[in-house]
């Protein structure tokens, strides 16, 4: 299985500690694997309310701050190329030698997350900061994938998928 997450770190609010992603890295396995994903890379920014703000008025056209956004690399608009990188039939090994297949995981989306909503959320709820932050990210990673909460019941199924990873992962309320 080779999942991957690529960070940064836009805002200076919180340090972004090896702990909190180490978790986010185990929240990542454990829902890839309950949906039976085994490859891809999800990109995720810890941003300021500013620029969640800025992101969440371009995208959905909402003027205001929003506490996780979503960007899907699976959707795909009819018609539209597929993405091939350079190198993808062919790519060296470790060892010298030319082996067959992509050394890219094929990337999955974006995950925004405004750390200033993230701490405000954990307080309003009483629960720690990696808590909020990994419900978030969660949150965010079944977006990705295509969950939505539209609906109660669409909500249902996406709330219980989300509960069940962070109660796997040790991270309850």
């Amino acid at each position: 299985m080779t999942l991957s997450l690529e960070w940064t770190n836009e805002q200076e609010e919180m340090e972004i500690g090896e702990s909190l992603i180490g978790m986010l890295e185990k929240l990542l396995n454990l829902a890839a694997k309950a949906e039976g994903i085994e490859d891809g890379e999800v990109a995720l920014s810890f941003v300021t309310d500013e620029a969640i703000q800025t992101l969440n008025r371009e995208y959905r056209n909402i003027d205001k701050a929003t506490d996780v956004l979503s960007f899907s690399m699976l959707e795909s608009v009819e018609g539209e190329p597929e993405i091939r990188y350079e190198d993808e039939d062919e790519y060296e090994s470790d060892n010298g030698s030319e082996e067959e297949g992509a050394p890219f995981a094929e990337p999955l989306g974006d995950i925004v997350i405004s750390v200033r909503r993230a701490m405000e959320q954990a307080n309003e709820y009483g629960h720690s900061l990696e808590r909020e932050i990994g419900f978030l990210f969660v949150h965010g990673f079944l977006h990705l994938i295509g969950y939505d909460h539209e609906n109660e019941e669409a909500e249902r199924l996406m709330f219980g998928k989300q509960e069940a990873v962070l109660l796997e992962a040790g991270l309850t309320r």
